[in-house]
């Protein structure tokens, strides 16, 4: 892979992970973040896919390397959700 393609790849990751955690309504943090975020929600959204048997569909190939669009943001809100949900239980609601 490509110097070019790589940061291409993180581009669509971090917009995939941003777009999930506005969705879940929670900020992880900032771009470093919602890279690996985006990354994150791929791997689980793929999982839940495969387990409910559903398709890829909306995927966007970068020499060679496959990447789901669609399952990357669902995953990314997921994860988002669950991470916020588990701040708030260890840490507290009103804490920041």
């Amino acid at each position: 892979m490509t110097l070019i393609g790589f940061l291409v790849l993180l581009a669509i990751a971090a917009i995939c992970g941003a777009i999930g955690q506005s969705l879940a309504g929670y900020s992880l943090g900032g771009c470093l973040v919602s890279i690996i975020v985006g990354f994150v929600g791929a791997y689980l959204g793929l999982w839940i896919a495969g387990k409910m048997g559903l398709p890829e569909f909306f995927t966007i190939n970068i020499e060679g390397k496959p990447f789901p669009i669609v399952w990357a943001v669902i995953g990314s809100a997921i994860f988002t959700l669950i991470m916020a949900l588990l701040r708030k239980a260890f840490v507290g609601p009103n804490r920041y």
